[in-house]
């Protein structure tokens, strides 16, 4: 199985496992968007330096995967897309931010070492964070809300088609894979100077199956609207689940547990 085929396998999984029946499934979409969205901007407020304190929010998504049934696995091969990114964007500070913190076992630890891993750990609950939501709260009810909430159509519109087609556009790429190798048993990928005109033919596959998808929401009634989109008011359980973790972001947020408990054992 090419590379290709297993990343689209983990697309339709993700957009498989939006559709269970747990709890957290079962709570308003407004809700874990509310939560989640909270949940980002704490964790970007903290300082550069300051990793320990990051260390209890890794409690949240650990929590929600375990009561959404949502596989760690599957996440964290996701995650791992975006860690390259932060790893090359916080590679730099090793070396223009070298002045010796402490020392630990006669290594010596830089403020710059401490803004590295300060960003890996960013990016991991951030992205970890947003798959969880996905994972357990389909697009349709996520753009309803969005809709409900005024947020310009365009917007919605563009992140509904992206999520949708690209699926569509990795099988297509897919298929492109597998006729490429029949045709070249030889080789294990795709050759530096065919990569011009394979890249060349899926884009113009791409505009295509653009134009015969646009055309064909156009004669079902397509304007720009969505009429369907009914939201549900939330329930007391959903007003009480986003106070009451937006109220332990807030906690953990000012109260580093980590270093009373470091404290304490030592």
């Amino acid at each position: 199985m090419s590379k290709l085929t297993q990343s689209l396998n983990k697309i339709k999984n993700l957009d498989e496992l939006s559709e269970g029946q747990t709890w957290v499934h079962s709570l308003h979409p407004m809700a874990k968007m509310i939560t989640t969205a909270f949940y980002l901007v704490v964790v970007i407020s903290f300082d550069k330096y300051d990793i320990s304190g990051m260390i209890p929010f890794f409690l949240y998504p650990i929590l929600i995967m375990s009561l959404g049934e949502i596989p760690y696995g599957l996440v964290l091969s996701r995650l791992l897309v975006a860690l390259p990114f932060s790893f090359f964007a916080g590679l730099s500070n090793l070396f223009l931010d070298r002045q010796i913190v402490f020392m630990l076992f006669q290594v010596p630890v830089t403020y710059g070492l401490l803004s590295f891993f300060s960003i890996i750990l960013k990016t991991v609950l951030t992205v970890m964070s947003v798959l969880i939501l996905i994972a357990t709260t389909p697009m349709d009810k996520i753009s309803h809300e969005l809709i409900q909430k005024k947020v310009p159509k365009i917007f919605i519109v563009q992140m509904m088609l992206t999520f949708r087609y690209l699926r569509l556009i990795m099988s297509e790429a897919g298929h492109m894979v597998t006729a490429y190798h029949l045709r070249s048993l030889k080789q294990k990928g795709i050759q530096l100077h065919h990569a011009g005109s394979f890249l060349g033919q899926l884009l113009l596959r791409s505009f295509d199956k653009a134009d015969r998808i646009y055309f064909a929401m156009k004669c079902r009634g397509y304007q720009g609207d969505f009429p369907n989109a009914v939201s549900e008011s939330m329930k007391w359980k959903d007003t009480v689940y986003w106070i009451l973790l937006c109220s332990l972001f807030l906690l953990l947020r000012f109260v580093n547990f980590s270093l009373l408990i470091g404290t304490a054992i030592g």
